[in-house]
């Protein structure tokens, strides 16, 4: 099975659930409402789940063997790596803190000789 495409539905920038993903496999199978999470030891992969009637979530769907989690939170990690670095580079500088152009040094006032 490969991944086939990943969408960024949501970017969120507070609190610790950062983003929400559908992600495509074999252009035949998608699954939506994956959670990138932020927790102590870094981000990670949160599959969607439902609450059960006694209070404890159940994933709904979920990768089976190891490496296909790993395959999965590689490439959705890295998806999301590459929607914040977009983000971040459309984001316009805010007033004041864009750098001011270099001054050539012919266009510069001839310094006051008397100094």
């Amino acid at each position: 099975m490969r991944i086939t495409d990943i969408k960024i539905r949501k970017l969120v920038p507070d609190g610790k659930m950062k983003a929400i993903v559908s992600v495509t496999m074999d252009d035949a199978f998608v699954v939506h409402d994956i959670k990138v999470v932020e927790a102590t030891n870094g981000l990670f992969v949160a599959m969607p789940s439902r609450r059960t009637p006694t209070g404890e979530f159940r994933d709904i769907a979920h990768p089976i063997t190891q490496a296909m989690r790993e395959m999965l939170q590689s490439a959705v990690l890295a998806k999301y790596e590459e929607a914040l670095a977009e983000l971040a580079a459309a984001e316009p500088v805010p007033a004041g803190e864009a750098e001011m152009p270099a001054v050539p040094e012919e266009a510069r006032a001839p310094e006051d000789a008397a100094e």
